[in-house]
């Protein structure tokens, strides 16, 4: 018997019994299809990190700086030293002041976070001025109080025309100059948001926080991110003599992490949703084993015609492969249909575009394994019915 012959078999032998074979099948339906949602899960959450992350910045590094007593201080100038020393790899840099207090627009007292940054700063985390200026050289070098608002200052204290107006922060005036572009949906504007933000000069800011102690600096290619680290921190060693008195982080440091975490949580999850493979394959077996009960006189009877054991074997593992296939197919089209709706449901609750869509090689993967299933737990039904003896077979009732 030719393995065409045996498919064909297989598959008359499938559509006759359509509901035994479907509840067959549906351990592994189950299980393949619990898998590409995962996996498709895993691949949206880590699509959506990366995205995040890269609009702030991937190609950035972050250094914060300790004192080391009255001897040893990294200045603003020993750190532009370091990045202009080893411009080979680093680009721009910016000294950021995180200031602590109270801001006053009018007769409002806000939350809005304020931070000092030097002219360099927009420029390297891809902020764009949409109206008036931003923050000059020679408003750092003469510590102007002047700052730059968010979007969310703008709209919701100034109507729009904030620029010319002056704000409060710890009972000092300073005059805004310009407007950052909005980042945010004008439905996810609030107060505490990304566009709820006030920048001035980090001269200006260090008068009120007493040094700076933190710097962002970007790199001319994300691909030498972390090149870029290793000089700094050498330098830094070079100048400290001491790892404990500075930290150097990227942003893709922070993505890999997240990614890793996902990762291991997709692949217990999908180790979880592969039980149900496991007792599909039972139910393979099982089912098989009651086909080969069945198919007892048709067995004797093909034997004797001169039927070889592999023949009789390869028969009833290709049933059970196909069975298995079959139920892996139905499994992965429910998955794609499961995942699309999710999409839509985590969108529409959320609020986020998060795209739940597995790949291809997971896709691939699943469908190997819902054969290999079945080729495993059809194995031994298949063994039994070759080995029958076929005056046995042929004298079972």
């Amino acid at each position: 018997m030719s393995i065409l012959e045996s498919f064909s078999l297989a598959f008359k032998n499938i559509v006759s019994s359509k509901m035994r074979t479907f509840l067959t099948m549906l351990g592994i339906i189950i299980g393949v299809a619990a898998v590409t949602v995962i996996v498709g899960l895993g691949n949206g959450l880590e699509g959506y990190v990366t995205d995040s992350f890269a609009d702030m910045g991937t190609d950035t590094l972050t250094v914060s700086v300790q004192e080391r007593g009255s001897t040893r201080t990294l200045e603003v100038e020993d750190m532009y030293e370091i990045v202009e020393e080893n411009s080979d790899y680093l680009n721009k840099c910016s000294p950021t002041a995180t200031m602590s207090g109270y801001v006053k627009i009018g007769t409002e007292t806000t939350s809005s976070s304020v931070t000092g940054v030097s002219e360099d700063y927009f420029d390297m985390m891809h902020y764009t001025v949409t109206t008036g200026r931003g923050i000059l050289y020679s408003d750092i070098a003469s510590r102007s109080k002047i700052c730059v608002v968010g979007a969310y200052v703008n709209l919701a204290y100034y109507g729009g025309s904030a620029v010319g107006d002056s704000l409060r922060i710890n009972g000092t005036s300073y005059t805004i100059v310009g407007v950052l572009e909005q980042q945010l949906d004008d439905d996810d504007l609030e107060e505490g948001c990304s566009d709820d933000c006030i920048y001035l000069p980090y001269s200006t800011a260090s008068r009120v926080t007493g040094r700076i102690s933190s710097y962002v600096i970007t790199v001319y290619d994300e691909n030498y991110v972390d090149e870029g680290k290793e000089v700094v921190e050498a330098a830094l060693y070079e100048f400290f003599e001491d790892d404990d008195f500075y930290t150097v982080t990227s942003m893709s440091e922070l993505v890999e992490t997240m990614t890793s975490m996902i990762d291991l949580i997709v692949g217990i999850l999908s180790a979880i949703a592969a039980i149900s493979l496991v007792v599909g394959g039972i139910g393979i077996m099982n089912i098989m084993l009651v086909s080969v009960t069945e198919r007892t006189r048709e067995i004797g009877i093909r034997k004797s015609l001169g039927a070889k054991e592999r023949y009789i074997m390869q028969q009833f593992v290709i049933e059970a492969a196909c069975t298995s296939a079959l139920g892996g197919v139905v499994g992965i089209l429910l998955g794609y249909l499961l995942s699309s709706v999710a999409s839509v449901v985590v969108a529409s609750l959320l609020g986020e575009s998060l795209t739940i869509a597995p790949t291809s090689a997971s896709v691939a993967l699943a469908f190997g394994i819902s054969v290999g299933i079945g080729i495993v737990f059809g194995y031994l039904p298949a063994k039994k019915a070759a080995r029958l003896n076929p005056i046995d077979a042929l004298h079972y009732d």
